[in-house]
């Protein structure tokens, strides 16, 4: 059996008793309540990048953060990859940006004087999310919702077949070279990289499950 054939079987089977198999979009489609959770965690951090990127201050940003979350509540299990460029982050930030547009009508309609002590003290109230190693550029938002979509999915992944992947798409390494340092065939290497790639896709809805 080659090792490709046993990087398959291997993962394969330990998706199917955990089962994650499917893409992280579509288990939230479902109702399902932790896959909502990990969505959550998972894609907050960029919605409140855009946020601040439109130039919304802090207690605005919160604001809108939570009605992005609700409007995808309401229409996740419509949402589809079918369209040309369906990807989730793409529907994802049409909804911000539409939430956003939303906020700056609703403050040019409102008297002066509105949005006093006790409107700011309820949004202080309003749980954020967790902007660790937030950055000014929207790189670095999506290098932070890339690390938390790789930590979702390495347990599905036998140790070698991860290291594989990290040090040819992460490291650059050229698979050759990586081949030799983990007793694998050249091969073997590209297959770990792709099946990492591809779930990684598939998690974050950029693909179907």
């Amino acid at each position: 059996m080659s090792n490709e054939q046993v990087i398959t079987r291997g993962e394969e089977s330990r998706s199917s008793s955990t089962g994650t198999s499917r893409g992280l979009i579509e288990r939230a489609q479902t109702r399902d309540p932790v896959a909502w959770e990990r969505m959550v965690t998972l894609y907050a951090p960029l919605v409140l990048h855009w946020c601040r990127e439109c130039g919304l201050r802090e207690d605005d940003a919160a604001d809108v953060f939570q009605e992005v979350f609700q409007s995808v509540a309401s229409h996740l299990g419509g949402f589809s990859r079918d369209h040309p460029g369906g990807t989730f982050r793409g529907w994802l930030r049409t909804i911000t940006r539409n939430k956003v547009n939303d906020h700056f009508r609703r403050r040019r309609r409102e008297p002066a004087g509105v949005g006093g002590s006790e409107a700011r003290l309820l949004l202080t109230q309003v749980p954020g999310p967790d902007t660790a190693d937030e950055s000014g550029n929207g790189n670095g938002a999506e290098n932070v919702l890339l690390r938390r979509a790789l930590e979702m999915i390495r347990a599905e992944f036998e140790p070698r077949t991860w290291q594989a992947f990290l040090e040819t798409a992460i490291e650059g390494r050229a698979p050759r070279d990586v081949a030799a340092d983990l007793s694998m065939t050249p091969g073997a290497v590209r297959v770990a990289k792709s099946r990492v790639l591809h779930r990684l896709r598939t998690e974050l809805g950029d693909l179907r499950g």
